[in-house]
């Protein structure tokens, strides 16, 4: 596998940069907003108030720095400031879902704020980079369809670029000839979605949840080929293990030469997380080619 060329050396130690305050108390899982529902049709509509969980689900508790690639992602919209997960791919450019950034195929987030670095993303820690980004930094993938969630990736090009410490480091994608499905992989799945059935607000802390990646063929047959495609991966749902509300746009690596980025946290479910349904990905090696071109990722 071909390595990538970063555009800076690693550095270690605390990072100096100007420190953006956030009101937390403003801010929602982008599954709370009127326009995710808004897409799907009328009898789905039930399932906004009756959906039975809305975490990272059966997961634990990060140790701090264990996910240096994972990322919150704030978004700002009309309604208010959405929280997602997302990946770093180079000083100045992170890796997230579409619908956490474009509310439609045709208007996007008026921009928002990247947090690096973080383990308790309320706190002042100084691992963490705090960096905003703005409506011309947004590049989601051109066939993006808001109403089935197909070709939900972007990218977003940082107002200022962050500093890589051991807290902060890319992520690792699949090279452009890497064709694996990745069946049968143990994959794992990380963000700050909420942490109980009760609770009204997200995760402080990062956490993180592990199944077995599953086979195009296999995911088929729980969701259906209107929903599950060649761009999309899976993770199951055994064990009422799944990403959940708020942990869209976020990481799912497998262990292959060290962590490897193979899906964004697209969607899972309506009628609940633990409910044993296959958690779905944007699949990165198929959207590599765009990746790199709408980037700063060269490759060796």
């Amino acid at each position: 596998m071909k390595a990538m060329l970063l555009l800076v050396p690693l550095l270690s130690g605390l990072v100096s940069a100007e420190w953006i305050d956030i009101d937390w108390s403003k801010v929602r899982p982008i599954e709370d907003f009127d326009h995710y529902w808004r897409r799907l049709p009328g009898e789905m509509q039930i399932f906004r108030h009756l959906r039975p969980t809305q975490r990272i689900t059966n997961g634990q508790e990060a140790t701090p720095g264990q996910f240096p690639y994972q990322i919150v992602l704030l978004s700002n919209f009309p309604a208010g400031t959405a929280l997602c997960g997302g990946s770093v791919l180079t000083r100045s450019f992170i890796l997230t879902a579409a619908h956490c950034v474009a509310p439609s195929e045709s208007t996007l987030a008026a921009g928002g704020i990247a947090i690096m670095g973080a383990h308790n993303r309320t706190i002042r820690e100084t691992s963490q980079q705090r960096i905003p980004f703005s409506t011309s930094g947004i590049r989601r993938h051109p066939l993006y369809t808001a109403f089935t969630l197909r070709y939900d990736i972007a990218v977003v090009l940082l107002d200022s670029p962050m500093t890589f410490t051991d807290r902060v480091q890319p992520a690792r994608l699949p090279d452009l000839d890497d064709t694996r499905q990745f069946g049968w992989f143990t994959g794992t799945v990380s963000g700050f979605g909420r942490t109980s059935d009760a609770s009204q607000t997200i995760s402080s802390v990062v956490r993180f949840t592990s199944n077995l990646v599953m086979t195009n063929v296999e995911c088929v047959i729980r969701w259906g080929t209107s929903n599950v495609q060649t761009q999309n991966v899976c993770l199951s749902g055994a064990g009422g293990r799944s990403s959940c509300n708020g942990d869209s746009g976020g990481p799912l690596t497998v262990q292959s030469g060290g962590p490897l980025l193979i899906g964004v946290v697209s969607f899972a479910s309506v009628r609940g997380c633990t409910a044993g349904m296959p958690s779905v990905y944007s699949r990165v090696s198929y959207y590599r080619p765009w990746i790199e071109l709408n980037s700063n990722i060269l490759r060796v």
